[in-house]
């Protein structure tokens, strides 16, 4: 089982940047299909970024289209961290953001993240609050 904790939200202007931490303990996050998801008031919890993997390789991330172009997400195997770079940032943005983590599955020889996977393991989120 993984733990995740988040870290780096805070409160910014419009058009500013922040850089999320996702450190993860117990097992190396590299063996999980990881991701990014944010949740605000009244709105149902949605994925930012998803991390596609083939094996332990990283092959791609999948972003939200109202965050392409803004935001990056990386991987760090060595610190067993997730990061999400968050650039050019909108009121729209802010919520509560989620690191979080699902059991990778098996296919053509490989260990994958295929679509429709329950990312349950998930860190207490942080707190990102854009301002005009």
């Amino acid at each position: 089982q993984v733990q995740l904790q988040e870290s780096g939200g805070g409160s910014v202007q419009a058009g500013g940047s922040l850089r999320l931490s996702c450190a993860g303990s117990g097992n190396p996050i590299l063996r999980y299909c990881t991701g990014w998801f944010r949740q605000s008031p009244g709105k149902e919890r949605e994925a930012v970024a998803l991390l596609k993997t083939e094996g332990d390789k990283s092959i791609s991330v999948e972003y939200a289209d109202s965050v392409k172009g803004r935001f990056t997400l990386s991987r760090d195997n060595a610190k067993n961290t997730l990061y999400l770079q968050m650039n050019n940032l909108k009121m729209e943005d802010t919520a509560i953001y989620y690191c979080a983590a699902a059991a990778r599955r098996r296919s053509g020889g490989t260990w994958r993240c295929p679509p429709g996977i329950d990312y349950n393991y998930s860190g207490q989120g942080t707190q990102v609050t854009v301002s005009s």
